[in-house]
Protein backbone atom coordinates (compact mmCIF):
# COMPACT_ATOMS: atom_id res chain seq x y z
CA UNK A 1 0.00 0.00 0.00
CA UNK A 2 1.37 3.37 -0.95
CA UNK A 3 -0.61 6.39 0.27
CA UNK A 4 0.04 9.59 -1.67
CA UNK A 5 0.48 12.67 0.70
CA UNK A 6 0.86 15.17 -2.06
CA UNK A 7 -2.57 17.52 -3.42
CA UNK A 8 -2.52 17.10 -7.10
CA UNK A 9 -1.17 20.63 -7.99
CA UNK A 10 -3.54 22.81 -10.25
CA UNK A 11 -4.83 26.67 -10.26
CA UNK A 12 -7.06 25.54 -8.20
CA UNK A 13 -4.53 24.66 -4.84
CA UNK A 14 -4.55 27.18 -2.21
CA UNK A 15 -0.82 29.04 -1.97
CA UNK A 16 -0.37 31.39 0.84
CA UNK A 17 -1.71 35.39 0.34
CA UNK A 18 0.16 37.10 -2.15
CA UNK A 19 2.14 33.85 -2.94
CA UNK A 20 2.47 32.63 -6.69
CA UNK A 21 -0.19 30.17 -7.65
CA UNK A 22 0.75 27.60 -10.15
CA UNK A 23 -0.07 28.18 -13.65
CA UNK A 24 0.73 26.34 -16.92
CA UNK A 25 1.49 27.79 -20.74
CA UNK A 26 1.47 24.84 -23.42
CA UNK A 27 4.77 26.11 -26.03
CA UNK A 28 3.73 23.29 -28.58
CA UNK A 29 0.84 21.03 -28.80
CA UNK A 30 0.47 17.86 -30.33
CA UNK A 31 -3.07 18.37 -30.93
CA UNK A 32 -2.36 21.69 -32.78
CA UNK A 33 0.05 19.54 -35.44
CA UNK A 34 3.14 20.23 -33.20
CA UNK A 35 5.51 16.83 -32.97
CA UNK A 36 5.70 17.13 -29.01
CA UNK A 37 3.71 18.60 -25.82
CA UNK A 38 5.68 21.06 -24.14
CA UNK A 39 4.99 23.56 -21.20
CA UNK A 40 6.12 25.52 -18.66
CA UNK A 41 5.11 25.83 -14.80
CA UNK A 42 5.19 28.81 -12.88
CA UNK A 43 4.25 28.73 -9.33
CA UNK A 44 5.79 29.16 -5.76
CA UNK A 45 7.97 26.31 -4.46
CA UNK A 46 6.42 26.61 -1.39
CA UNK A 47 3.46 24.54 -3.45
CA UNK A 48 1.31 21.86 -1.71
CA UNK A 49 3.31 19.43 -0.18
CA UNK A 50 7.07 20.72 0.31
CA UNK A 51 9.80 21.83 2.02
CA UNK A 52 11.23 24.38 3.58
CA UNK A 53 14.31 25.56 3.31
CA UNK A 54 16.77 27.10 5.97
CA UNK A 55 17.29 30.44 3.99
CA UNK A 56 13.43 30.73 3.87
CA UNK A 57 13.37 31.56 7.83
CA UNK A 58 17.00 32.55 8.89
CA UNK A 59 19.47 35.15 7.08
CA UNK A 60 22.05 32.51 7.76
CA UNK A 61 20.71 29.10 6.50
CA UNK A 62 21.49 26.94 3.48
CA UNK A 63 19.34 27.04 0.59
CA UNK A 64 17.22 23.90 -0.44
CA UNK A 65 20.00 22.40 -2.69
CA UNK A 66 22.07 21.85 0.30
CA UNK A 67 20.10 20.44 3.12
CA UNK A 68 20.94 16.88 4.08
CA UNK A 69 18.59 14.12 2.23
CA UNK A 70 17.94 11.88 5.25
CA UNK A 71 15.35 13.56 7.00
CA UNK A 72 13.22 13.12 4.22
CA UNK A 73 13.59 9.40 3.74
CA UNK A 74 12.96 6.25 6.30
CA UNK A 75 10.56 5.79 9.11
CA UNK A 76 7.32 8.37 9.92
CA UNK A 77 5.10 8.31 12.30
CA UNK A 78 1.65 9.36 11.48
CA UNK A 79 -0.64 10.51 14.21
CA UNK A 80 -3.94 12.14 14.46
CA UNK A 81 -4.72 15.25 16.83
CA UNK A 82 -8.18 16.40 17.20
CA UNK A 83 -7.20 20.05 16.89
CA UNK A 84 -9.12 23.34 17.29
CA UNK A 85 -8.95 25.62 14.73
CA UNK A 86 -5.86 28.20 15.19
CA UNK A 87 -4.63 26.21 18.51
CA UNK A 88 -1.39 25.43 19.30
CA UNK A 89 -0.30 21.82 19.89
CA UNK A 90 1.42 21.17 23.34
CA UNK A 91 4.13 18.55 23.77
CA UNK A 92 1.11 16.50 26.44
CA UNK A 93 -0.91 16.07 23.56
CA UNK A 94 1.87 13.70 21.58
CA UNK A 95 1.22 9.94 22.12
CA UNK A 96 4.48 8.10 22.34
CA UNK A 97 7.18 9.14 19.38
CA UNK A 98 7.94 5.69 17.62
CA UNK A 99 9.91 7.09 14.73
CA UNK A 100 12.52 9.38 13.78
CA UNK A 101 10.17 11.43 11.67
CA UNK A 102 6.59 12.67 12.75
CA UNK A 103 3.96 14.15 10.45
CA UNK A 104 0.46 15.41 12.52
CA UNK A 105 -2.89 14.91 10.70
CA UNK A 106 -4.27 18.45 12.55
CA UNK A 107 -7.62 18.09 10.47
CA UNK A 108 -7.70 22.23 10.51
CA UNK A 109 -7.06 22.56 7.11
CA UNK A 110 -8.80 20.48 5.11
CA UNK A 111 -8.82 21.27 2.00
CA UNK A 112 -6.12 22.10 0.23
CA UNK A 113 -8.09 24.39 -2.57
CA UNK A 114 -9.31 26.53 0.14
CA UNK A 115 -7.22 28.91 2.03
CA UNK A 116 -8.10 29.27 5.84
CA UNK A 117 -5.68 31.09 7.89
CA UNK A 118 -6.81 29.09 11.32
CA UNK A 119 -4.72 26.00 11.21
CA UNK A 120 -3.88 24.17 14.26
CA UNK A 121 0.61 24.80 14.59
CA UNK A 122 3.10 23.28 17.09
CA UNK A 123 4.18 25.51 19.82
CA UNK A 124 8.10 26.58 19.99
CA UNK A 125 8.63 23.93 23.01
CA UNK A 126 6.67 21.35 21.39
CA UNK A 127 9.50 21.27 18.42
CA UNK A 128 12.28 21.55 21.46
CA UNK A 129 10.40 18.63 22.51
CA UNK A 130 10.10 16.45 19.23
CA UNK A 131 14.02 16.98 19.12
CA UNK A 132 15.15 15.82 22.40
CA UNK A 133 13.02 12.70 21.57
CA UNK A 134 15.29 12.38 18.65
CA UNK A 135 12.93 13.71 16.15
CA UNK A 136 14.48 14.90 12.47
CA UNK A 137 11.32 15.80 10.46
CA UNK A 138 8.00 17.53 11.66
CA UNK A 139 5.50 17.50 8.38
CA UNK A 140 1.84 18.64 8.88
CA UNK A 141 -1.64 18.84 7.10
CA UNK A 142 -1.08 23.03 7.69
CA UNK A 143 0.41 25.16 5.50
CA UNK A 144 3.13 26.13 7.93
CA UNK A 145 4.86 25.79 11.51
CA UNK A 146 4.04 28.94 13.10
CA UNK A 147 0.37 30.83 12.50
CA UNK A 148 -0.08 32.58 9.71
CA UNK A 149 0.22 36.02 11.18
CA UNK A 150 3.37 35.73 12.95
CA UNK A 151 5.99 37.29 12.11
CA UNK A 152 8.94 35.94 14.17
CA UNK A 153 8.15 32.71 13.15
CA UNK A 154 9.27 30.93 16.79
CA UNK A 155 8.73 27.56 15.48
CA UNK A 156 10.54 27.91 12.37
CA UNK A 157 13.39 29.23 14.52
CA UNK A 158 12.94 25.84 16.90
CA UNK A 159 13.68 23.79 13.88
CA UNK A 160 16.12 25.88 12.54
CA UNK A 161 18.10 25.88 16.01
CA UNK A 162 17.66 22.15 16.45
CA UNK A 163 18.82 21.49 13.19
CA UNK A 164 15.19 19.82 12.14
CA UNK A 165 13.69 19.94 8.99
CA UNK A 166 9.66 20.36 8.46
CA UNK A 167 6.73 19.34 5.72
CA UNK A 168 3.89 21.46 5.29
CA UNK A 169 0.91 21.34 3.58
CA UNK A 170 0.42 17.90 2.97
CA UNK A 171 -2.34 14.98 2.75
CA UNK A 172 -2.54 12.96 5.63
CA UNK A 173 -6.77 12.57 6.87
CA UNK A 174 -6.72 9.38 4.49
CA UNK A 175 -3.64 7.76 6.18
CA UNK A 176 -4.16 5.58 9.20
CA UNK A 177 -2.44 5.99 12.04
CA UNK A 178 1.13 4.35 12.13
CA UNK A 179 4.78 3.91 11.27
CA UNK A 180 5.36 3.82 7.76
CA UNK A 181 8.40 4.11 5.39
CA UNK A 182 8.66 8.21 4.41
CA UNK A 183 9.97 9.35 1.12
CA UNK A 184 9.51 13.21 0.05
CA UNK A 185 12.81 14.07 -1.25
CA UNK A 186 13.08 18.12 -2.09
CA UNK A 187 14.61 19.33 -5.71
CA UNK A 188 17.99 20.55 -5.82
CA UNK A 189 16.93 24.15 -7.09
CA UNK A 190 19.95 25.86 -6.62
CA UNK A 191 19.17 29.03 -3.84
CA UNK A 192 15.65 28.02 -3.64
CA UNK A 193 13.69 28.52 -0.06
CA UNK A 194 11.78 25.76 -0.74
CA UNK A 195 11.00 22.83 -2.60
CA UNK A 196 7.26 20.75 -3.51
CA UNK A 197 7.52 17.66 -3.01
CA UNK A 198 6.19 14.30 -4.02
CA UNK A 199 5.72 13.08 -0.54
CA UNK A 200 4.82 9.17 -0.17
CA UNK A 201 4.42 6.53 2.55
CA UNK A 202 4.53 2.96 2.39
CA UNK A 203 5.05 0.07 4.20
CA UNK A 204 8.15 -1.86 3.99
CA UNK A 205 7.92 -5.49 3.08
CA UNK A 206 7.89 -8.40 5.48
Amino acid sequence: MIYDLSPPISPELAVWPGDTPPSREVLTEIDDGDNIRLSTLRATVHLGAHADAPNHYTASGVSIDKVALEPYLGPAQVIRLACEPASTIRPDQLPPIDAPRLLIDTGTFADPNRWTDDFAVPAPETIDFLAAAGVMLIGLDSPSVDPAKSKDLPAHQRLAANNMANLEGLALAHVPEGVYQLSALPLPLVGFDGSPVRAVLFSPPT
